[in-house]
């Protein structure tokens, strides 16, 4: 990986590390406070947004539409709708996206781990 320059903007550098660090664009997609509850919430099959609402219920309306629109357009969930009335709207995870759960699970596993160790440090700081 070439060096950032100095003299580079702040959008230079992330858009420079965005291209060149795979694990870096990984983050930068399911980043967000709520996308990858999300995702193990859809992992376990369709879900309607009253469903989400449900499941996860700090979140706001507003958040977890913005979070499934963000979602939908990294291709990580598919948005099928249903010309019923009343209008019927299913989430589901794209195969991109079920690539994610054993790595997600794995993820939870080390959290899980780690989390008296780190949890402890951060609160003596």
């Amino acid at each position: 990986m070439s060096r950032i320059k100095e003299t580079s903007t702040n959008f230079e550098n992330k858009n420079f590390i965005l291209s060149e660090c795979n694990e870096t664009f990984a983050i930068s997609v399911i980043r967000g406070q709520w996308t990858l509850l999300l995702c193990c919430q859809i992992s376990l099959g369709k879900k309607r947004f009253s469903e989400l609402r449900t499941a996860i219920p700090n979140i706001t309306d507003r958040m977890l539409a913005h979070e499934l629109k963000r979602m939908e357009q990294n291709k990580l969930i598919t948005r099928t709708v249903y010309k019923e009335v009343p209008l019927r709207v299913e989430y589901e995870l794209t195969s991109i996206a079920k690539e994610l759960i054993p790595i997600l699970e794995e993820l939870g596993a080390w959290g899980k781990r780690h989390r008296g160790e780190i949890a402890h440090n951060q609160m003596s700081k």
